[in-house]
């Protein structure tokens, strides 16, 4: 059993740090000697950390030392055969998983409502995706997950797939149990894939949901610095699989991940897991107590109401996500616009919802926060609203209509999106947040999802990619013009 309390790489740094080394090596900074004046002080603390690959502070990419140690101490708190540190994102843990188990016209079985970094990652392995759509929750609309059902039909129609990538918890903190569905995908030795970006606090405590690496999945990517205290970047790769290759994996960090890694970054890493790994059950017990107090005293806000669920022995929320719907006459995003005057900061908005990320600690502020919104909202009406931000309808599963050889042929020009059902999209359409794509290249656009992307438009959501999307239109596929015709 290693010892959780310690912190090798974050120790070593101060060990360095306290020598008062002379650097004749980068960064260019020199420990924050060489930097304006006026932002001398806002960095000096976390500049003297910034250090680079010196004989006593190892290397991430051939790691041996305090690096080695820190990541054999994240494995074992979290109960993997072996942990990385990543300091691209969860993005980067995405992008290898992927890389690592499929190659060019390899099936991939993918959870429809995934991260974009996901279908970056198929698209550069040149892969096929089939897409599992996830089933929504009654009541809330908001995705719960890929059934069992959808799983087993996936793997009778595809057999041959090389992975199941699954996205769990989804952004608002609705988590489905995965047992049963990596047990039948082992079954036909498929891998399992999991994107648990919002989970590095998971498994850590009564209370908290069940991490997917528990439950037996092969790889497991987790956004530190979602709700760790991580530095923004540092996230967590946990590998425990007897069906994809360690050596791949590592292959492919290394391949993604710059050379020169920040040690900032790193050495948050390694305190976030100290950190997570040293709560104790009353710690947790407290966290959790705290976030149901505030649920309860934001439910005597009758203009907007806390999503919940009813009860299921498949789903939980995350108690550090909360999220408001609009119950009156103001848009989600209309309501963030009014809180952001008085400070107050949430995680997304959008025309239905408001998404609050709480501390994994417990939450001092909450009367303050209740009052504000309060008062924030007392003049508005409360009103009955239909659902209306939900992902449109897809079959369980689905492909694109291309394959990646085939959209690189093609031409493309730029359509009204009042006119553009029944073309074929040659660009990601992404509200965000949460990045989820709406649309992926090569599929159809239907008269449903140009309606939908029309009403997000009218309540002002952000595009990714489209500073105004109803001016420039979208870029379709123009299937009887190939690229060696323009001109």
């Amino acid at each position: 059993m290693t010892n959780q309390q310690m912190t090798p790489l974050f120790s070593k740094l101060m060990d360095h740090l306290n020598k008062k080394p002379h650097s004749f090596h980068v960064p260019g900074h020199k420990w924050g000697s060489v930097y304006p004046a006026f932002a001398r002080d806002s960095f000096a603390s976390i500049l003297k950390l910034d250090a680079t690959e010196l004989t006593e502070l190892d290397d991430l990419h051939d790691a041996q030392t305090v690096i080695k140690e820190a990541q054999h101490l994240l494995a074992d708190a979290y109960g993997a055969a072996s942990s990385y540190f990543l300091v691209g994102g969860s993005t980067v843990g995405n992008l290898a998983m992927i890389l690592s188990v499929c190659r060019k016209d390899d099936i991939i079985l993918v959870q429809r409502d995934s991260h974009k970094s996901v279908m970056n990652g198929i698209q550069l392995a040149q892969a096929t995706p089939i897409y599992l759509t996830p089933d929504y929750n009654e009541g809330t609309g908001l995705s719960s997950g890929v059934s069992l059902e959808t799983v087993i039909k996936a793997i009778q129609t595809y057999p041959e797939a090389k992975a199941l990538f699954l996205t769990n918890p989804s952004y608002y903190g609705i988590t489905r149990n995965l047992n049963e569905i990596i047990t039948t995908v082992h079954q036909y030795n498929i891998p399992v894939l999991v994107d648990e970006a919002h989970g590095a606090h998971f498994g850590f405590g009564e209370g908290l949901p069940v991490s997917a690496l528990t439950q037996g999945a092969d790889v497991v990517v987790q956004s530190a610095h979602k709700t760790l205290p991580a530095m923004t970047m540092g996230s967590f790769l946990h590998f425990n699989s007897a069906l994809i290759s360690n050596k791949k994996i590592t292959y492919y960090l290394q391949v993604l991940q710059s050379s020169s890694p920040s040690y900032p970054i790193m050495a948050s890493l390694d305190l976030a897991r100290h950190y997570v790994a040293n709560l104790n059950q009353d710690e947790v017990s407290t966290i959790v107590k705290s976030s149901n107090q505030f649920k309860n005293e934001l439910k005597e806000i009758p203009q907007v109401t806390v999503v919940e669920l009813k009860e299921n022995a498949l789903l939980t929320i995350d108690p550090l996500k909360i999220t408001l719907r609009t119950n009156c006459e103001l848009t989600g995003i209309e309501m963030q616009r009014l809180l952001e005057e008085k400070d107050i900061y949430v995680e997304l908005a959008n025309e239905e919802f408001l998404l609050l990320v709480l501390p994994l600690s417990p939450f001092k502020d909450m009367e303050f926060i209740v009052s504000i919104l309060k008062g924030v909202l007392k003049p508005y009406k409360v009103k009955e609203r239909i659902l209306s931000y939900k992902t449109v309808g897809f079959p369980k599963l689905s492909s694109v209509k291309l394959t990646q050889a085939a959209m690189n042929s093609y031409a493309t020009k730029m359509v009204r999106i009042e006119e553009s059902a029944g073309h074929l999209i040659a660009e990601p359409i992404i509200p965000y947040p949460p990045g989820v794509p709406m649309l992926i290249p090569g599929e159809t656009i239907t008269e449903e999802k140009v309606e939908t992307i029309l009403k997000l438009l009218d309540a002002e959501t952000r595009f990714q990619g489209h500073t105004n999307i109803k001016e420039t239109g979208v870029k379709v596929f123009i299937i009887d013009e190939r690229k060696e015709e323009e001109g």
